[in-house]
């Protein structure tokens, strides 16, 4: 009786939401993050030269670790059946993760490091969510 009333007040939803919530998080994310890293660029001429520099860095950890994180998570995803709390979008691994970065994030704020160098590690890490929640929207595509 108690498992009913709590399975009523469970966020169940389909794969196809679990999908679009996964890449949602990671654009979003993403976004902010890199919005977060340009507010720390001083306005000079080495802004152009940080924006860049965190592009590329951002697209190599891109492609050689988001992307197959991300391409696990998706297939992760795809094997939940239909009404899995929305939750699980994320494993409990991937959610202590999420929590640590957030964590080490913090820290790397409050940091004594010069602001280029903030710029520079948020504007990475924002673009390479960005660049790697393609393939989120790829699967959500698909599957809709």
């Amino acid at each position: 009786m108690a498992n009913s009333f709590l399975l009523r007040f469970k966020p169940g939803v389909k794969r196809k939401v679990h999908l679009a919530v996964a890449a949602m998080l990671w654009t979003f994310m993403g976004v902010f993050l890199f919005y977060r890293g340009m507010s720390y660029i001083e306005k000079g001429h080495s802004s152009y030269l940080i924006i860049i520099l965190a592009i590329i860095s951002g697209s190599l950890k891109s492609y050689l670790i988001l992307d197959r994180a991300a391409r696990r998570s998706i297939q992760r995803i795809l094997l939940l059946n239909d009404g899995t709390c929305l939750g699980a979008v994320y494993s409990w691994k991937t959610w202590g993760l999420v929590f640590c970065m957030a964590f080490m994030g913090i820290l790397l704020r409050m940091s004594l490091l010069p602001s280029s160098y903030l710029a520079f590690f948020c504007c990475t890490i924002g673009w390479s969510l960005f660049f790697s929640s393609r393939y989120g929207w790829r699967a959500w595509l698909q599957n809709r």
